[in-house]
Order: structure tokens, then sequence, then C-alpha cells
């Protein structure tokens, strides 16, 4: 077995969102939410880091190309949230209040579907091991995929949001 590392690619976003959960009333997500529940909604300058683990190739001395996953992160992160309201641009967030939590499990979803379908998948022991997102210099998530093995919801179809959103 070869040695097992770890590799970090960060990466820095700009999005809009509205604490509301569909969940409750009005009322009741202002008193949760405070002013994060705007109606006119505010923005975060997010910073995401995607960590992968695998096992070192002794041929060529990675884990992975970093330059493969920048291009995954792109299509997984950057296209369907940079400069978006999550709330209006992305389907996820029609149904779940976008927190950074929930952002963490749909950033962990949509880097899974577009590593699956990527060449450097193929060639890589490398596996996602954590989403971290950085929401203000006080908060941030960590997310390992904890619970995805039972979760029945399908990835998302980015092509699709990246097409009407473009």
């Amino acid at each position: 077995m070869a040695p097992v590392s770890y590799i970090t690619r960060a990466q820095s976003f700009s999005a809009a969102h509205r604490l509301h959960s569909p969940h409750l009333t009005d009322e009741a997500n202002l008193a949760l939410y405070g002013k994060c529940n705007h109606p006119n909604y505010h923005g975060h300058n997010y910073k995401v880091e995607i960590t992968l683990k695998g096992e070192i190739n002794p041929s060529n001395g990675m884990v992975m190309n970093l330059v493969d996953l920048k291009e995954c992160i792109k299509h997984a992160v950057l296209d369907p949230l940079d400069h978006k309201n999550l709330d209006l641009d992305v389907d996820f967030f029609r149904k779940n209040p976008s927190t950074t939590e929930n952002l963490a499990v749909y950033i962990w979803r949509n880097f899974q579907y577009h590593f699956a379908r990527h060449s450097a998948w193929r060639t890589s022991s490398a596996s996602l091991y954590r989403v971290r997102i950085q929401e203000t210099d006080l908060n941030s998530v960590e997310y390992f995929g904890e619970g995805e093995e039972n979760n029945q919801e399908s990835l998302p179809d980015v092509e699709f949001d990246n097409r009407r959103h473009a």
C-alpha cells in the first residue's frame, strides 16, 4: 500500500441569500434568523476548501493533479454558486434553507457528481474527504459526508442549472 495523503484546494466565491425556512412561518423565521431573514437578501464572500484523501501515486508523486481538482471545483462550486442568489438561482435551496451547513452539503454532493464524471477520478485513488466553508471571519462549517450513504436525493443536475442561469 502506498502512503496516503490529503490535498486541499481553496477557492472563494460571492453569493447572496436569505435565511428563511419554507417549513416555518414568517414570524418564526424572523425570530430564528433575525436580520439574516431580511426579505431583500444579504451576501457573503465565502471561502471553500475541498480536501481529497488518497494514496500517493508512486509514478507521479501525487494524490491527484491539482489542475484537475481546480477544474472540478470550477464546475461543482464556482459555476453554480459564484455571483448567484442561492435562494433564487439554485434549485436545492428552494427546498432547503440556505444555511452554511446546507451549502456544505450541496457542495459535497455537487463535487461528487462532477468528480465521478471527470477523467481524474479514473486515474486517481483520491476521494472526497472534507468540505470546509468559511462564511465570515468568525463562522465556518466542515462537512465530511456523514449521512450521505443513506441519502436518497439525486445529485443536482448542474449542467442544466448552468444553461438556465448562464
